[in-house]
């Protein structure tokens, strides 16, 4: 039962986020982009990107080159062609509209869509409600599920066992005192 990455909690439903620029690469104006989709290079299948800037609005990115590094991506933007513009740009996500995403199988969900869910164990005991994901470097992605504490549960695995959209509920395989 995949879990697409996407966007953030409080963001507008019609964007989902796909990506985030963590820093400059090079002297040529390389991005160092950290990719939520998998697999990470999935991200460059979109032509364009968007990111939200410091001042307000947004500016359209087009990636003109894009190869797998280290844990991220190495991007090179259009327009962007030093190191100076590559840092002036920031660390804003990247994301598109939800119209420009492909349409998902059966029991495929983005995950934007799974925030605000109830989530309870498989023997029925409530943990709270999906507040968002967490996509950890060195592990699987995370949901992070806010009830009486926080709990991180892997979404790897068989700790996701059902969503019932239509109640907008998931169930998992997970011990409440863990």
């Amino acid at each position: 039962m995949p879990v697409a990455p996407s966007s953030d909690a409080g963001r507008e439903q019609d964007r989902v986020v796909l990506g985030r620029v963590t820093g400059a690469f090079g002297v040529r104006g390389w991005l160092k982009v950290a990719s939520y989709t998998d697999p990470k290079e999935q991200i460059l299948e979109y032509a364009t990107w968007r990111a939200d800037l410091p001042g307000g609005g947004s500016r359209e990115l087009q990636h003109t080159e894009g190869r797998p590094h280290g844990k991220g991506l190495a991007v090179h933007i259009e327009g962007i062609d030093d190191r100076d513009a590559a840092q002036a740009l920031g660390r804003p996500e990247l994301w598109v509209e939800r119209r420009q995403l492909p349409a998902l199988g059966s029991g495929e969900y983005y995950r934007a869509d799974l925030i605000g869910f109830e989530v309870v164990n498989v023997a029925g005991q409530p943990l709270g409600r999906v507040d968002h994901f967490l996509d950890l470097p060195a592990a699987n992605a995370v949901m992070v599920v806010k009830g009486e504490r926080e709990q991180w549960v892997p979404l790897g695995g068989k700790q996701l066992f059902r969503v019932d959209a239509a109640r907008g509920r998931i169930t998992v395989d997970w011990d409440p005192e863990f």
